[in-house]
């Protein structure tokens, strides 16, 4: 998702996320989408705990369009945001589902797909 500096707050930080990822899911199919976000988790985790940290978060922070010192608090954010269990990092499972969850446009595209098959 490509971060655009004006808009919408995220956790409070002023952040909008551009949402491509239905048209990946379109492009890719399912299975596909998957494989792909389970690479961008390989690119973030830290390969010692296989898991996204803060430190592995900051270190690919400008590949992520996040360069700035004053980032830190919407990369804590993300990491809180997709912490399900409390453990202060993101496993693979709670990335993905992160993801997902970001992605409005994902899942009304999805709700629209469901419903067309009912039609």
């Amino acid at each position: 998702m490509d971060k655009k500096r004006e808009g919408n707050n995220y956790n409070g930080v002023g952040v909008v996320f551009e949402d491509h990822f239905p048209a990946m899911v379109e492009k890719l199919g399912a299975e596909g989408f998957i494989d792909e976000l389970c690479k961008g988790f390989e690119l973030l985790m830290d390969s010692h705990n296989q898991m996204i940290t803060f430190t592995s978060l900051k270190n690919n922070a400008a590949a992520l369009g996040f360069e700035d010192d004053d980032d830190d608090e919407l990369l804590r954010s993300m990491l809180e945001e997709g912490d399900l269990d409390g453990d202060g990092c993101l496993n693979q499972m709670e990335f993905c589902v992160l993801m997902l969850r970001l992605s409005p446009n994902l899942m009304d595209h999805a709700t629209d797909i469901l419903f067309h098959d009912f039609d």
